[in-house]
């Protein structure tokens, strides 16, 4: 393992701990990091599914 792909795996890591704790932004910058030092790591699935997340919202709460 390099120690880019070493590195990449810590942010992973670390922007887990961070989603747990609901640090969304924080989680998204670790997320956006690992995925720039390691394109095929997992970060790059858990940041497009953070920004899924973030993005949704229910039509019939704003509208009822």
């Amino acid at each position: 393992m390099t120690s880019a792909t070493a590195k990449a795996v810590e942010l992973y890591r670390l922007g887990n701990e961070f989603r747990r704790e609901q640090r969304w932004s924080d989680a998204m910058n670790a997320y956006d990091e690992a995925a720039q030092l390691d394109p095929s790591s997992p970060a790059v699935a858990a940041r497009q599914m953070l920004a899924e997340i973030m993005e949704f919202y229910c039509k019939d709460y704003y509208n009822p």
